[in-house]
């Protein structure tokens, strides 16, 4: 489920909440003090982040709050049928037969059947230097596999930055809010012959800056955070299933075990079954 609809069930309850025992909403919806905690905030992410990160930032909220994950069911399948397509002309034509394929997917019979592969540039790039490697080496599948495991992890590391700022971020919403109840009490101390209803009013505003920075970290930064680690965490997944289908192809696997192995390392919840996969590739011959 997009993470839009939680934001919307979170500010539905927590002002929803608010109204029914007849808040005021003067009293907590204060611009200064959003300029104050959001401003400090995107200070902060700007000093603590190069600009790669901060557009990483941006894209992955945006597709966090937009897209329930990165990758379907059919993804995965469409995945293992790519697999199998070129593992079967390896077998058949052999390994050199696949230099032009790799060299040039978008030309490529095999990668045009899978334009959805195509256009992710993260994945054609890691089949890509991955069967370069090949070609252009004596590499062992022993090595291989410790190549693409460094790999991985390098990929996953950059992708997984913008959300580990996110939440480094989140976690000083608090404090930023703090800030702004602490100006808030500075600007009442200066009123402090004026009546107790007009005190109080101020109290209120000042306190307004501490709920905002609170809401907004456990309502929102922090949980959407999550969500693109999770992003992240797919990602490093499907990754992971080209690296075990290709290592143990490379091994000595026939092309259908080597994709039955990376079959298993699919999650369950979006593993196709051992039929179902064999019937697709059965119409595919």
């Amino acid at each position: 489920m997009p993470s839009i609809v939680g934001l919307i069930i979170v500010l539905g309850c927590v002002f929803g909440g608010y109204a029914m025992e007849h808040g005021n909403f003067s009293i907590i919806i204060q611009p200064i003090e959003w300029l104050i905690i959001f401003g400090a905030a995107t200070g902060a992410l700007v000093i603590m982040s190069s600009m790669p990160i901060l557009k990483g930032l941006i894209s992955g909220a945006i597709q966090a709050l937009t897209k329930p994950g990165v990758y379907s069911k059919q993804d995965f399948v469409d995945l293992l049928l790519l697999l199998n397509d070129i593992f079967k002309k390896i077998k058949k034509e052999g390994l050199i037969s696949i230099e032009q394929d790799i060299e040039n997917p978008e030309s490529s019979k095999i990668f045009s059947n899978y334009p959805k592969i195509l256009s992710n540039h993260i994945v054609i790039n890691f089949i890509r230097d991955t069967f370069r490697s090949i070609l252009t080496t004596n590499i062992t599948h022993f090595e291989l596999e410790g190549l693409l495991e460094n790999e991985i992890e390098v990929i996953y590391h950059e992708l997984s930055a913008p959300a580990h700022k996110l939440q480094v971020l989140a976690d000083s919403m608090p404090g930023l809010g703090l800030v702004a109840a602490v100006l808030g009490i500075i600007l009442t101390m200066g009123l402090i012959n004026e009546p107790p209803e007009v005190l109080g009013h101020h109290l209120s505003i000042a306190l307004a800056g501490t709920f905002t920075g609170i809401l907004t970290c456990y309502g929102f930064m922090a949980p959407l955070s999550q969500k693109m680690e999770m992003f992240c965490e797919e990602q490093k997944e499907y990754l992971n299933v080209i690296k075990v289908a290709i290592v143990n192809f490379i091994g000595g696997g026939a092309p259908q075990i080597a994709v039955e192995f990376a079959r298993r390392t699919i999650p369950p919840h979006m593993r196709p079954s051992f039929d179902e996969l064999d019937q697709l590739m059965k119409q595919r011959k």
